[in-house]
């Protein structure tokens, strides 16, 4: 597959099901919005029954716990907690919720996540607008998010999605990559915070005082977001040695001159074994390069020799002499290791920028 195709998988417009597992955290009681407001990144005070609201479950410092889905209810909310560690987050929760405060932690719970994909373009616009910040009931149990249905595990599958084929654990994995949508641990950790991996929209920075919310706010206002999720493709054809070991999370990345970029976050290997895909956490003074490498500058490179060097970051002829291999004195100046090709993901959102940033980060990679 190449490079420039490899995430160009539009389907049939045949629908198939993502089933992915998720944990439910019911809370009870009058200060429930009050208490999960001041307790996640999505400004929630003011949510009537019925709405939906996407958030992050963040720490003190803003960093990842987990992502979440709030669905609100008479007298209380439903969280359902699409990534992360539930049992951590029922934990955080469970700390500083006082007695004073008129709100009970109900049990964790498994659930799954049901979802059509693979829809003609009109169908997946009309699931979107359908979905328009509200949810509503399954009557054989669960709850309706647009298109998307979650359900306790073990409830019976709605007549809408039986004989809708599956997509195998692969296809899962690959449309998550595609998307950007990050994963513990990878992406959601104590390392990361909401603006890194492409959450922006799950944070509101004018809801008053939350926990996470100073981290934030001068985040975005002093342009401090240091790196940023993007996706790869390292083609085996393009590796420097064919006895590489392959990527793997935690990998460090490098431009051409050896300069440090960033990290692999995800990996994902292609089925018929042609290279891998994956996600990772590029450094800001990286983010204008197409490739990254692993490894280091060959001996003798200087910043600027080769490909990716300053005359070469972002231009479509580096990519085209990439693409193609190195002869001659290049050769001499091409890195060691795998070349991992950059775009953005599908669902990125940029880092917000307030009135104390220097301006956005320079550059970012093309979306393929």
């Amino acid at each position: 597959m190449a490079s420039t195709t490899i995430w160009s998988h539009p389907g049939t417009g045949t629908p198939c099901l993502l089933r992915q597992p998720v944990q439910l955290l019911a809370l009870r009681g009058p200060d429930t919005l009050r208490f999960l407001h001041g307790q996640s990144s999505q400004d929630l005070a003011q949510a009537p029954p019925g709405a939906w609201r996407s958030t992050c479950c963040i720490t003190p410092t803003a960093r990842m716990r987990a992502l979440a889905e709030v669905l609100v209810e008479e007298g209380g909310a439903l969280l359902v907690i699409r990534a992360g560690e539930g049992l951590a987050v029922r934990q955080a929760l469970d700390r500083v919720l006082f007695p004073a405060d008129a709100v009970e932690l109900g049990p964790l719970q498994e659930g799954v996540w049901l979802e059509p994909v693979g829809m003609a373009a009109t169908e997946a616009t009309a699931a979107a607008a359908e979905a328009a910040g509200g949810w509503r009931p399954e009557p054989g149990g669960g709850w309706w998010l647009g298109a998307a249905l979650v359900q306790p595990a073990g409830a019976p599958l709605p007549a809408a999605f039986v004989g809708l084929p599956e997509l195998d654990p692969w296809q899962v994995e690959f449309r998550r990559l595609r998307l950007g949508l990050p994963a513990a641990p990878g992406e959601i950790n104590d390392a990361t915070n909401p603006f890194e991996i492409g959450l922006a929209d799950r944070v509101s920075l004018s809801k008053g005082c939350y926990v996470g919310q100073e981290t934030l706010a001068r985040l975005a206002t002093y342009d401090g977001v240091k790196r940023q999720l993007r996706r790869w493709h390292a083609p085996v054809a393009a590796a420097a040695d064919p006895d590489l070991a392959p990527p793997a999370p935690g990998t460090p990345l490098r431009t051409a001159a050896g300069e440090r970029a960033g990290e692999i976050s995800s990996c994902l290997e292609l089925p018929d074994r042609s290279g891998w895909v994956g996600l990772a956490l590029v450094r800001r003074a990286a983010l204008a390069e197409i490739q990254l490498w692993s490894g280091t500058a060959a001996d003798g490179a200087a910043p600027g020799d080769g490909i990716g060097g300053d005359g070469a970051s972002g231009s479509p002829e580096a990519a085209e002499t990439a693409g193609h291999g190195l002869e001659g004195a290049n050769a001499a100046c091409a890195p060691s290791g795998w070349r991992f090709d950059l775009s953005l993901p599908e669902l990125f959102q940029e880092p917000p920028v307030g009135a104390g940033g220097q301006g956005a980060a320079a550059g970012s990679a093309r979306p393929s």
